[in-house]
């Protein structure tokens, strides 16, 4: 496929509403999936060493966690992801269907549009607020490199200086041309990535240890201890995976192209637990090797990155951080948003249009003036994250639970009142009646301050609470259909 593939104009098949159905949305044929293990452990190892991940987990040492209390904190959330993730994964690989089409089991053919809309709109002010900070970074490496450079961070328009407009914007077409060019790019793009990421980061924690004399602080000056250190833990392992909240639900945008369930659990393996391990050791390298060298506790390896004295060996660290926040956006902030808008407007947008109008959004939102607002991120996006768990609960409880993994998938497409996801006018309620509360309870723990102590567990509360009162009121009929969609599907990428 190239960047000017029209792919709007395949005809529905069958029963397929067009409406339901278009080329990006119709699930894949089993045989060419192309995803193999390597490629689904590239995903984690370009997703679990974004620059964000750095700073929560550096974050974990600042607020008196010792060595072996991020590690523990890391190998309880790794089990935890590399459980969930393998179950949603298996979903998408079965199915082949992205994560709008999957929500249609659930939800309903026009409900499905309500967990999209939620994954989708977190995803977009990401994608913005992503592409910021990996501009911030050109910015830096820019001034250090051209000195005379730096009088163009003197003016400034809509709250950001001219140097940093040419490199986000450059930032933004790069990404944009990737996207352009479909998954099966990204897919390549993030097979390059992942050694440059795992290299750059090993490489720096190895230049700490050695100015650091061989050895590192255990912990800062004032380390928790019982009670208040394990809680830490705890929560410092929930947030691990509330982070992943928007992935566990869309995983299935990549599994649709995986090659069989073992490339799955070899990827996921490989990508969650020792990846989460490998990563956590250079957190625990990083910190503990600065707070020894003078008692400072950094925020992002950014500024480590920013202290090395050699310009060819800033420019290729600096280079390496760019590079891995690009994949960071390409998986986990500009494919959710893509499918979300192709499954509101299949007959005018493809993947590559409704990238670019993802990305048109992501730039006119001024994601710099998101991110530098407490508000904003505390309540507006912590808000809308914390819907995630609900709806992740009522999906799980109804593929897992009442379905037994049985899908029709080509009545995932139709509008025919007769078919098995219709429901209600396109709408299950009963769906909607175990998201409602779920949510709003989810959304209470993780905002109210009174909460603030379990408020790192909401999403856990409202993924529980979901699947739970689904699983009471949901349908369980002993003729739930399994049919593959091989009878519509089109090639993978």
């Amino acid at each position: 496929m190239t960047a000017t593939d029209n792919r709007t104009a395949t005809d529905p098949p069958g029963s397929a509403s067009t409406t339901l159905y278009s080329y990006d949305l119709a699930p894949t044929k089993k045989e060419g999936r192309r995803w193999g293990a390597y490629n689904v452990f590239t995903l984690w190892a370009n997703d679990v060493h974004s620059l964000g991940n750095y700073a929560f987990a550096i974050g974990l040492f600042a607020l008196g966690l010792s060595v072996w209390g991020i590690l523990l904190a890391f190998v309880l959330a790794s089990v935890l992801l590399f459980l969930l993730l393998t179950l949603s994964g298996y979903m998408g690989h079965k199915t082949g269907v992205p994560f709008p089409v999957m929500s249609r089991i659930a939800f309903g053919t026009k409900g499905a549009r309500i967990p999209a809309a939620v994954r989708g709109i977190v995803a977009i002010a990401w994608f913005g607020i992503q592409t910021y900070l990996a501009s911030a970074v050109l910015n830096a490496l820019l001034v250090a490199m051209f000195p005379r450079l730096q009088v163009l961070e003197t003016s400034s328009a809509l709250g950001l200086s001219t140097l940093g407009w040419i490199t986000f914007l450059a930032l933004w077409a790069i990404q944009v041309l990737i996207v352009s060019y479909g998954m099966h790019v990204i897919r390549k793009y993030m097979a390059i990535a992942a050694p440059t990421t795992l290299i750059t980061m090993c490489a720096l924690a190895i230049w700490m240890f050695v100015r650091a004399g061989g050895s590192i602080s255990i912990s800062t000056s004032q380390p928790l201890t019982g009670g208040a250190m394990w809680l830490q833990i705890l929560q410092g392992a929930a947030l691990w995976v509330v982070i992943y909240g928007t992935f566990v639900l869309n995983f299935c945008d990549f599994t649709r192209s995986a090659k069989s369930r073992k490339s799955i659990i070899g990827g996921n393996l490989i990508g969650i637990p020792v990846n989460m391990l490998f990563f956590a050791g250079i957190v625990v390298v990083l910190s503990g090797a600065q707070f020894k060298l003078d008692g400072r506790v950094i925020t992002s390896p950014t500024d480590i990155v920013q202290t090395i004295p050699n310009l060819i060996l800033l420019a290729s660290a600096s280079i390496a951080l760019i590079i891995l926040t690009i994949a960071v956006n390409l998986m986990a902030n500009f494919v959710a948003p893509i499918y979300v808008l192709v499954n509101l407007f299949p007959q005018k947008l493809n993947f590559r249009r409704a990238g670019l109008v993802s990305a048109v959004i992501g730039l006119v939102i001024l994601p710099w003036n998101l991110y530098d607002n407490p508000v904003v991120v505390n309540y507006f996006l912590g808000g809308l994250g914390a819907l995630l768990g609900p709806i992740f609960g009522v999906i799980m409880a109804d593929y897992w639970l009442l379905r037994k993994a049985r899908v029709n998938v080509p009545d995932l497409y139709t509008e025919n009142p007769d078919g098995e996801y219709h429901y209600r006018n396109g709408y299950n309620p009963k769906a909607v009646w175990a998201f409602v509360p779920a949510a709003a309870i989810s959304v209470i723990v993780a905002l109210v301050p009174v909460f603030e102590v379990v408020a790192g567990f909401s999403w856990f509360v409202g993924a529980i609470l979901g699947a739970a009162i689904y699983a009471v009121i949901g349908d369980r009929k002993p003729e739930f259909r399994d049919v593959d969609g091989e009878a519509i599907a089109v090639a993978a990428e």
